[in-house]
């Protein structure tokens, strides 16, 4: 394991801009990581993820394993070579992909019919680590347990018993000392399992900490005080990792009670559909108000798509079904919220994250 070595550089009540240092490189806190679940952000490249700013990819687990393989992405050089990807990665430990097809689950681990062709698999705890250890990513999270949310109190009991034990195993079976191992808090909505959760967690000393089965079904509104009672108890000097997050007003919410790095797969699929994140709100880009539009999609924003294309001319392309009008919805979507996290990592360091938050939600809230 590599204990991932977090400098607070700046605070603003419980928020905080930072740098995270792994073995292999370091980033600077609020961070978006990008989603490229088979190793690819989808209708982006490596060379967009470098160009966008982003510091860290995410890969998941559970389709990289039975596609290519985990054998055959670390015989072409791990995750990073693989994909042609100089920066830093992540893996999810695939567990979220794998509960959502409604596995049978024990004590020891899952066993799960593949999406692709029907295969029975069996995963537990060392599994996980092992096969994330031959994808070879910076960062790779524990096998844990997400229930669907809203669950049966003894559902959440259950899944928080298990992913703490699990936890503890996969604590033991990682051996790699260039990789680091991130615990996942689970706990649902309730604050009490949460705050539990958390100091279990913490007590086996993990290289950074994520924040898991949150925005599964649940509302803002429960979500944030579960979160808190989380944050609470996780240690200062550790990365803060909210998982699958990636809406404004629940990033911007999340950024002020201290959380530090997102994925979410929100960006690309909102992009495909021709659908924008703007300054403004939601922008549906195929719609007929657009058709004789010059605008870019974000005066405010200063994105490569935004400098050189018109609302027009995407529209043009989602109605003729051109595949690059997905690609340049998403790459707008990837760098403005990129951007939306720079503004609030300045905002920390000035002291008026407050007001940003404010803007943010008076739109997205």
């Amino acid at each position: 394991m590599f204990p991932v070595e977090f400098t607070v550089e700046s605070r603003d009540g419980t928020a905080r801009a930072g740098t995270a240092r792994t073995a292999r490189g370091e980033y600077s806190t609020p961070l978006f990581m990008p989603v490229g679940t088979r190793g690819a952000v989808k209708y982006l490249s490596a060379d967009d993820y470098s160009r966008l700013g982003a510091r860290i990819v995410l890969g998941n687990t559970y389709h990289l394993m039975l596609r290519p393989g985990a054998a055959t992405i670390k015989d072409l050089g791990g995750l990073g070579r693989f994909s042609g990807w100089d920066g830093l990665t992540l893996t999810d430990s695939g567990g979220f992909q794998v509960f959502s097809l409604e596995p049978q689950v024990d004590d020891e681990g899952v066993t799960f019919r593949s999406v692709y062709d029907g295969d029975r698999h069996r995963f537990t705890p060392e599994i996980a680590v092992s096969v994330q250890e031959s994808i070879g990513a910076d960062i790779q999270m524990v096998l844990d347990v997400c229930p669907p949310l809203p669950s049966p109190p003894e559902e959440i009991r259950l899944a928080l018993e298990r992913t703490a034990a699990w936890a503890a195993r996969a604590r033991k079976a990682h051996q790699r000392s260039d990789q680091s191992l991130f615990g996942i808090v689970q706990g649902g909505v309730s604050s009490s399992m949460r705050a539990e959760s958390a100091r279990r967690t913490v007590e086996l000393d993990f290289d950074g900490y994520g924040i898991g089965g949150l925005s599964v079904g649940e509302t803002r509104e429960e979500m944030l005080p579960a979160l808190q009672a989380a944050l609470t108890h996780l240690p200062d000097d550790r990365p803060r990792y909210l998982m699958g997050v990636g809406d404004p007003a629940s990033m911007i919410e999340a950024i002020a009670l201290g959380v530090d790095q997102f994925d979410c797969v929100l960006q690309t699929r909102l992009g495909r559909h021709g659908t924008a994140l703007t300054s403004e709100g939601r922008l549906q880009l195929s719609n007929a108000r657009h058709a004789d539009s010059d605008l870019p999609i974000d005066e405010r924003c200063g994105c490569e798509v935004c400098v050189r294309h018109s609302r027009g001319f995407i529209r043009h392309l989602l109605k003729t079904g051109e595949p690059t009008a997905a690609r340049l919805v998403s790459l707008h979507n990837v760098a403005w919220t990129l951007a939306l996290m720079d503004s609030a990592r300045l905002a920390i360091t000035e002291g008026r994250l407050s007001k940003l938050r404010d803007e943010v939600l008076e739109v997205w809230g």
